[in-house]
């Protein structure tokens, strides 16, 4: 039963192995295959991405009806192969956050340490929004205009809206109808990254220490926005990256 879901749920580039994994969980509306081309650059490291509903090969099923439902599901169905080291950028640092949380409760082996990148410590979040609820145009411009990604050719053609709105909104729904609850930190270092011209501030970023019982966090800024591991310091994050995974 493992292998189909191995296949659900991640990619792993060709020849992408190592005694480590780095599982690598998408932002709001990303695909797999963004963080697929990292085993690239990562020789000794196994690059697994995760591929959620809505989207790539699972593109005709259906988006999870919450955040918890989705982690539960990860939860109980990612193969995990220990050791391993999760990182989450934007939507994927809260994911990977709550589904270290769900490990615990269901007893599996826990990440050796999470690469939390360009998203609040919770309690800063903004979880009440309502962009999900938006036109695709307007939903579409308002992601632009906060994070950027999303290019202007898309932005103009009502087709290529249409495809790449729905893993947006869908990512979009779970983070604005979630509802963080207390509880004790996790015993799982942290490592924690972000753009130094995002609206993501240093101290949203630093203020994950208060998420683990593994202190010090190191934050580290890169020169660019949210999406600042595609601008100029691409191989030094992917070397900061991998350093945490090993």
């Amino acid at each position: 039963m493992a292998e189909p879901l191995a296949a659900r749920w991640t990619i792993r580039a060709p020849g992408s192995s190592g005694p480590r994994t780095l599982y690598c969980f998408p932002h709001g509306g990303g695909s797999a295959a963004e963080y697929v081309r990292w085993s690239r650059k990562m020789a000794g490291l196994n690059v697994c991405a995760i591929q959620l509903p809505g989207r790539g090969a699972r593109l005709a099923e259906e988006s999870a009806a919450s955040l918890d439902d989705l982690v539960d599901q990860l939860a109980k169905e990612l193969p995990l192969s220990p050791p391993y080291t999760f990182f989450g950028h934007s939507f994927g640092a809260l994911l990977c956050f709550e589904l270290t949380h769900r490990l615990i409760e269901l007893g599996r082996p826990l990440p050796e340490r999470l690469v939390l990148s360009a998203f609040p410590a919770p309690h800063l979040a903004e979880f009440r929004d309502g962009l999900h609820l938006l036109p695709d145009t307007e939903l579409l411009a308002e992601v632009e205009r906060r994070h950027g990604g999303i290019p202007a050719e898309v932005l103009a053609d009502p087709e290529l809206v249409r495809l790449t709105v729905g893993g947006l909104r869908a990512d979009y729904r779970l983070v604005e109808t979630h509802r963080p609850r207390p509880r004790p930190p996790l015993p799982v270092p942290f490592t924690v990254l972000g753009g130094d011209a995002d609206l993501v501030t240093r101290e949203q970023l630093a203020a994950w220490s208060a998420y683990t019982d593994q202190r010090p966090v190191t934050v580290r800024l890169f020169p660019g926005g949210h999406f600042y591991f595609r601008e100029r310091q691409h191989a030094a994050v992917l070397r900061t990256v991998q350093a945490a995974a090993c």
